[in-house]
């Protein structure tokens, strides 16, 4: 068992649990649910995937000068000058079990450079701003846990509105079972009438 005392544990723990979570929302959807649009701004879970696999190649490689084994897997910058929103869609040669796979490989490669650095261990993130550019490994974990929570949430709401389908983690909903979901949004729409 992980020695949930040790800083670096925790902060590695939630983010596996959250890549998980990530990839969870996938599970039983066809090639086109993974990737039809859900919001008018064309957000899509497979999407939400291949966004986060990228964030984690960036900040987990070059930010610390190591490099992904297989770069030409990831989206390279020089595509966001064609299309600023490369990153958040599956191409037609893509499909959903190879960036599941792909979102795999990448996570054990972000694993590794947590495991073999220290917390303090310094990185540069050159997409950043000059003058916040430098950073620790410390503070790379905590924003990509903050970013990848605020897309697993984005995969939530995406997911439920498709099928139903709820809850935070694999085996554990964190909601409660056999609940009338119907009275309670009848119930928070009259208490939202009451202030029209």
């Amino acid at each position: 068992m992980a020695d949930m005392g040790d800083p670096k544990t925790v902060l590695h723990h939630y983010l596996q649990a959250t890549r998980e979570d990530l990839i969870w929302k996938l599970d039983g959807l066809s090639e086109r649910d993974a990737r039809l649009p859900r919001t008018s701004t064309g957000n899509n879970l497979l999407g939400v995937v291949k966004h986060c696999l990228n964030i984690e190649a960036g900040y987990f490689g070059p930010t610390f000068g190591r490099e992904f084994p297989t770069p030409e897997d990831l989206v390279p910058t020089a595509a966001f000058d064609e299309d600023p929103q490369a990153d958040w869609y599956a191409r037609e040669d893509e499909t959903k079990d190879g960036l599941i796979d792909l979102y795999r490989r990448v996570g054990a490669f972000a694993d590794q450079t947590i495991e073999q650095l220290p917390l303090d261990a310094p990185g540069r993130v050159p997409w950043w701003r000059p003058g916040g550019q430098d950073v620790t490994l410390q503070r790379i974990i905590v924003h990509v846990i903050y970013d990848l929570t605020r897309h697993a949430g984005q995969a939530d709401i995406m997911r439920e509105q498709h099928d139903g389908s709820i809850g935070w983690q694999r085996g554990s909903s964190n909601v409660p079972d056999g609940y009338d979901w119907p009275a309670y949004v009848s119930k928070l729409t009259a208490l939202a009438d009451r202030f029209q």
